[in-house]
């Protein structure tokens, strides 16, 4: 995984079928009420979509349509994609085939 920094006056907008995702951060405190500090929290595994690219183009040359949409919660693979930090926020950038699951309320 790599890290990439942004000024504030710069706007990310994802090519082909990569998504921009804005980590969900972890439950902090376990049922049985024990809390847990930072450095003992994993990196988080789903995620809010808040930009996406138009979709990956096939062997046609037709761009073929992703099924995820901006606003959706994902679970993603845990070492996939590029962080990258904008505005003081760090969001993380993943092709979709990096997406396992969309997370149904």
């Amino acid at each position: 995984m790599t890290k990439t920094s942004s000024t504030a006056k710069e706007k990310i907008k994802p090519l082909a079928d990569y998504l921009m995702i804005e980590p969900l951060e972890q439950e902090t405190t376990l049922p049985s009420g024990i809390i847990l500090p930072d450095t003992a929290k994993e990196k988080p595994q789903k995620g809010r979509i808040i930009a996406t690219g138009k979709g990956k183009k096939n062997e046609k040359g037709e761009i073929v349509s992703l099924e995820v949409k901006v606003g959706d919660v994902v679970m993603y693979k845990k070492w996939g994609g590029t962080e990258v930090k904008l505005d003081g926020k760090e969001y993380l950038l993943v092709r979709e085939e990096d997406v396992l699951a969309i997370v149904e309320a």
